[in-house]
């Protein structure tokens, strides 16, 4: 049994308890929270404090790690994994090259492992991109999210000094998708492409105009897009923003013999984006113990990493079954 702990309790952690519970190869040692234990109501799970995380150093074999990308995944990915070997889904975009630097340093330094990254984008979308752009040199890739929320967009809105919280979604151009699958050959920015609505419940003392512009020009979050800003109140975003759905699709057209057009497009409708987040990090947390079996230290992302590592069925049945 692969031995897993969790580390940071809120949507995502609580989708890799769920996840945890139908993979049959791995056991969840416990929940690991800034939060006072005691007012942590997990799904059966012992709860502990973040202090106590190193105390079982030799009891878990992968740490997956549920924080926010904004501040906490760039801290806590390579500072744990210099004692355990660990998995994050690490998403912005812009700055995947540092964090990626700053883990491999830490995995190879310590001989762990770590897998960052990891989720539907960054992760799955990313394979897909990689294999469309492989088998069709010549074309264009687009991607696009929504409609949907997005946690990482959200978790950085509820940091703004001033929110007590809000919720943002990814809306695709769905215009734009139907040009393009049509053959037309676009020119697109990052803007043509989504558009990012918030909804924002401030603090009674914040400054609306203030936190709006600082929302609207924030970068690698909502600079580069139309962004509509909507501030309601905490019973509105209970009520009417509960759910957490997304989505989206990877589209690369391109052209093969003699200008014969080829599109492949991948596709994801989820109705629960953490929930299905989390059951990405859970595969490739199976993978991540692979990894540190074989002594292959070091910082990985998806694009490193063998399919087959993912299942936990051997590689006989998955080539009589699969291929």
């Amino acid at each position: 049994m692969i031995k897993i702990a969790i580390v940071g309790y809120g949507n995502l952690g609580r989708g890799v308890e769920r996840a945890l519970k139908q993979s049959v190869d791995m056991e969840l040692v416990g929940v690991f929270s800034r939060r006072n234990p005691a007012t942590i109501r997990t799904d059966g799970a012992p709860a502990f404090a973040m202090e106590e995380l190193i105390a079982q150093k030799g009891k878990i074999d992968v740490c997956i790690l549920c924080g926010g990308s904004a501040t906490d995944l760039p801290v806590q990915t390579p500072e744990i994994t210099k004692n355990f070997n660990t998995i994050d889904s690490f998403d912005t975009h812009a700055k995947i090259p540092e964090h990626y630097a700053n883990v491999d340093q830490a995995a190879k330094e310590n001989q762990t492992v770590s897998i960052i990254s990891t989720g539907w984008d960054p992760g799955l979308f990313s394979l897909n991109r990689l294999y469309a752009e492989s088998i069709l040199p010549q074309g264009e890739t687009y991607t696009f999210w929504g409609k949907g929320v997005s946690q990482g967009h959200s978790d950085a809105l509820r940091r703004i000094e001033g929110v007590t919280d809000a919720i943002q979604y990814t809306i695709p151009k769905s215009e734009v998708i139907e040009k393009l699958k049509a053959g037309e050959k676009l020119e697109l920015t990052t803007r043509d492409k989504h558009l990012r609505e918030c909804f924002v419940v401030l603090e009674e003392t914040a400054d609306e105009k203030a936190i709006k512009e600082e929302i609207v020009t924030m970068p690698n979050y909502f600079d580069e897009y139309d962004t509509i800003v909507h501030f309601i109140t905490a019973e509105e975003l209970k009520r009417d923003h509960h759910a957490m759905p997304h989505g989206g699709t990877v589209l690369r057209t391109g052209t093969t013999h003699e200008d014969t057009k080829q599109v492949i497009e991948y596709n994801l409708q989820l109705e629960s984006n953490p929930e299905f987040t989390a059951s990405v990090l859970v595969a490739y947390a199976r993978a991540c113990a692979r990894l540190a079996e074989e002594k292959q230290f070091g910082a990985f992302t998806v694009l490193d990493i063998a399919p087959k590592y993912l299942s936990p069925v051997d590689d006989a049945t998955l080539r009589k079954e699969l291929l």
